[in-house]
């Protein structure tokens, strides 16, 4: 494969920006300087860096980000600020897209990818895959909601949810953990407003098996390994956990 093809894949440099680095004598091949931006190389074999940092070699790239309020779960808008913007520059023309989307105002565990594939299957209404969230609640969460969202609770608009799990992490019933195993539009303030609830402010937690780390600030973002990635689509219950977990933080 020729250099600025595999760059451009991997940094946020267009294919102009890897000659100019090559002329510059700024990008190495096995330690050897790459005066040529269309060489061929190995990219399964050679080691690249560029101003003496390693280039990855993964062609598919996952961040996570814990989403901060404001931003909207797109890759463009011409009115508001996008995950996007918060990104570093270095990733920010990476072709990543949010993987499914958080309200404006909801905050918390979002994952975005140029991996299709990725996108695809953790999107798809199939998979079930089970994603968790923390609500605060203008009203007290009662055993009748809890009970009727267990069942399958109906929409306003008639809209038939599956079953979900919800319980109370507070000792005054205001905040709660809810998982859902599918996506629909506003999906988990709709099924409180069904309850005749109303979410004031929603956070996701964890998705499969994958819990957002609680030391990570609000519009930062790391790099998913392997390892991460198989958790997201394991879909063990893990809500227990998660319920023991945000209550001993709340305590």
């Amino acid at each position: 494969m020729r250099l600025d093809k595999y760059l451009s894949k991997r940094t946020s440099f267009s294919r102009n920006d890897i000659k100019k680095l090559a002329a510059s004598k700024k990008i190495c091949v096995n330690n050897i300087i790459a005066l040529k931006a269309d060489m061929n190389i190995n990219e399964e074999t050679d080691n690249i860096t560029i101003n003496n940092l390693p280039v990855r070699k993964e062609e598919f790239l996952t961040l996570l980000m814990n989403k901060p309020d404001g931003y909207i779960s797109a890759t463009e808008d011409k009115i508001e600020k996008t995950v996007i913007d918060l990104l570093p520059k270095e990733f920010q023309r990476q072709n990543l897209s949010p993987v499914g989307r958080l309200d404006k105002d909801t905050t918390g565990l979002l994952l975005l990818t140029n991996d299709g594939n990725m996108l695809h299957d953790l999107t798809s209404p199939k998979k079930h895959i089970p994603k968790y969230y923390k609500a605060s609640l203008a009203e007290k969460f009662t055993p009748k909601a809890a009970e009727l969202i267990a069942n399958g609770i109906t929409l306003k608009d008639g809209t038939k949810c599956r079953p979900a799990k919800a319980v109370a992490i507070s000792d005054d019933a205001f905040e709660i953990i809810i998982c859902i195993n599918e996506g629909k539009y506003h999906q988990v303030k709709r099924m409180l407003a069904a309850t005749g609830n109303h979410v004031e402010s929603l956070s996701r937690i964890a998705i499969g098996e994958f819990i957002i780390p609680q030391d990570l600030p609000a519009g930062s973002i790391r790099i998913m390994t392997d390892k991460d990635l198989c958790k997201v689509f394991k879909t063990q219950d893990i809500f227990l956990s998660l319920v023991n977990l945000f209550r001993k933080c709340s305590s």
